[in-house]
């Protein structure tokens, strides 16, 4: 398989999981989000739910016009990522309200952040792997959640916050996948894509400054 031939799709338009893989030498030939229904099923568990939704997004996007297009070397990397206390999932919080009750109910807890990615390679075969980070919070302020909410940085984001922001100074303890939390374990990550046979070294050489 001829490096140059190869072509990687990141079915996703998040910005912060696209310069995760840059800063891993990682640049995807096409960014290709998927659209799906992320309701989690009847006591589904977080670590289950972020790694359905994350094969669902890679899925979704294998036969798109634009992928298809790539040519038949194509590596489809998807990625889900699921805040959890306990048995519950969070929501990606879209409203005050949400983003309200996640902070008050992580203050001075630990809670789990379960980080999902799945890879299609051009054979068609499906490889998942999960970061599971463990994360505890300060004891919130008042002060703390009304400044925080101010920022907007927790709109969209799993759990109502975005560690690589403003969230990331109520971070009392983390163990686990740092780069997992932000949407995207590098390790995970670059472990999928040389199973799969993709030439990340060939792309840290290709895309090498200076």
């Amino acid at each position: 398989m001829a490096e140059k031939s190869v072509k990687l799709v990141l079915a996703s338009a998040s910005p912060r999981r696209l310069s995760l893989l840059e800063r891993a030498g990682i640049i995807p030939d096409l960014l290709n989000p998927a659209d799906i229904d992320e309701t989690p099923g009847r006591r589904e568990t977080p670590r289950r739910l972020s790694l359905r939704l994350a094969q669902e997004k890679a899925k979704a996007v294998v036969h798109a016009p634009q992928v298809k297009a790539l040519g038949p070397l194509v590596y489809i990397l998807a990625c889900d990522t699921v805040v959890g206390l306990g048995r519950r999932n969070l929501p990606k919080a879209e409203t005050e309200e949400q983003a309200i009750d996640c902070l008050w109910l992580l203050s001075g807890r630990a809670h789990w952040v379960y980080s999902s990615v799945c890879l299609i390679d051009p054979k068609g075969t499906v490889r998942t792997r999960c970061a599971e980070t463990k994360v505890r919070f300060k004891r919130f302020s008042r002060e703390d959640v009304d400044t925080y909410i101010k920022s907007g940085e927790w709109r969209g984001k799993a759990g109502g916050y975005a560690i690589q922001g403003r969230a990331e100074v109520f971070v009392r303890h983390l163990s686990g996948s740092h780069s997992g939390v932000i949407g995207l374990p590098l390790y995970e990550t670059i472990h999928l894509l040389q199973g799969a046979g993709y030439p990340v070294y060939y792309n840290w050489m290709a895309n090498a400054v200076g």
